[in-house]
């Protein structure tokens, strides 16, 4: 499986206040730098293939902190995973667009969204980008493989959302706080959201194991834990959240023993770049 952990940029002095978009020019404040710092600390311990980002500064600074534990690795840009182009709206405060009549669509329909003005994007068209980006990068650095994608609210929101199978216009719905950790395991059925929005938890589920990289001892790796699995804390179970069962027994060498199967143990969203 390959692991992809999503990262949003930390704060900077107008998010939440102004759509910044592509202006140029705006860095962490005082409170991102530290909040890319922790970030770093929490995920030093955890080996990375590749570190990528989006092109614009926030982005950048928070992965160059995030690689700045790791013996000189590289910041990757990646202009596909950067954010979404907001067209006129760039640079404008929140509280003002709010007012606008595009505003409700972007809440309620975003699939037919298309920003105004020159260069706007339409949501779709930013998935699509940013979606493509995440597959691309998967098949480069392969199956076992665990890399980091530095980008945007929203833009991390539409992956989560093709991941889970949601329509856009359900993305709403999910949330990517700054510099908040959001990890998908990708498989050859389906993805795996592990995390969403994490802010504090650690790195010991998601490190490779000695048997192969988060898999179970011969399960198919895009089965699902059936009634939701330990979470991890059962020492015999994969990363997913599976038993670990004997495919020997599963293709009908033998049965499956009793018990083999895993036993089960937001404010309103606004677009804020």
């Amino acid at each position: 499986m390959t692991t992809v952990l999503l990262v949003r940029h930390g704060l900077t002095a107008t998010t939440g206040h102004v759509l910044t978009g592509w202006t140029p020019g705006i860095p962490l404040d005082d409170r991102g730098q530290a909040q890319a710092a922790a970030l770093a600390a929490r995920l030093a311990a955890l080996p990375l293939d590749a570190i990528v980002s989006s092109p614009l500064e926030r982005c950048q600074q928070t992965a160059a902190a995030i690689a700045a534990t790791r013996d000189g690795q590289q910041v990757i840009t990646e202009d596909r995973v950067g954010e979404c182009r907001y067209g006129d709206w760039t640079g404008q405060p929140l509280k003002k667009l709010a007012r606008e009549q595009l505003w409700r669509v972007v809440q309620a329909h975003p699939s037919a969204v298309t920003f105004p003005g020159p260069g706007g994007e339409s949501m779709p068209d930013m998935q699509y980008r940013a979606v493509a980006a995440i597959r691309d990068w998967n098949a480069r650095l392969g199956k076992d493989a665990t890399y980091l994608i530095c980008s945007h609210g929203d833009v991390i929101k539409a992956i989560v959302a093709d991941s889970l199978g949601l329509h856009l216009d359900q993305y709403q719905r999910i949330q990517a706080d700054p510099c908040s950790l959001t990890v998908i395991r990708y498989t050859p059925l389906r993805p795996f959201l592990v995390r969403m929005n994490d802010r504090g938890g650690g790195v010991d589920d998601l490190m490779p194991r000695a048997d192969g990289h988060a898999r179970g001892r011969g399960t198919a790796p895009s089965d699902a834990a059936v009634g939701g699995g330990s979470g991890g804390a059962d020492p015999g179970e994969s990363a997913n959240g599976r038993p670990d069962i004997d495919t020997d027994r599963v293709n009908g060498v033998g049965s499956i023993p009793a018990g083999a199967a895993a036993t089960s143990g937001q404010p309103p969203a606004d677009t804020r770049g």
